[in-house]
């Protein structure tokens, strides 16, 4: 398996709009309405000061992650992401190798710390992932998510120092 992971700009945001558009249409962890459009995805996910990245598995893309201040101003030094596997390369560690890079590229970026602010209760496979890599819950807001199944659950934010 031959992995890249690389920053796109809004030009290329085709690449991972497949898979965008498949983890927010299912309803089950992004707050992002399941009908997001094609313009406004890029926009959230390509404009400055927010910057995307595209993982390709021999080539083919995979997975993504945006990163971005968590707040402007005197909130900026914390950083701020945001990951989507695509179902076929579920499974196979991506989601760890997202975190990790962004990690990396977070810290080279001057940022000292990243913070999740809402990662749903119910996703387990998040939060385990999310605290093996050094963050921890931070807080948990009752009720804030309609999730598409189970209807209202709670969500978690997270933290850790870079």
């Amino acid at each position: 398996m031959s992995l890249e992971i690389r920053e796109i700009g809004a030009d290329q945001f085709d690449l991972v709009w497949p898979i965008f558009h498949a983890v927010v249409a299912a309803g089950d962890t992004y707050s992002y309405a399941p009908d997001t459009g094609f313009e406004e995805a890029r926009a959230l996910w390509t404009s400055a000061p927010t910057r995307c990245f595209v993982a390709l598995i021999d080539g083919r893309p995979a997975g993504c992650y945006m990163l971005k201040p968590n707040q402007p101003g005197l909130g900026s030094h914390v950083a701020n992401a945001g990951y989507m596997v695509a179902a076929h390369a579920r499974g196979q560690g991506l989601a760890g190798k997202l975190c990790e890079h962004s990690l990396a590229t977070a810290r080279a970026a001057g940022f000292l710390a990243m913070q999740f602010n809402f990662v749903v209760g119910t996703n387990e496979v998040a939060v385990n992932l999310w605290q093996k890599h050094g963050f921890r819950i931070v807080g948990t807001v009752p009720k804030a998510f309609r999730h598409a199944q189970r209807g209202l659950v709670d969500i978690h934010v997270m933290h850790r120092i870079l």
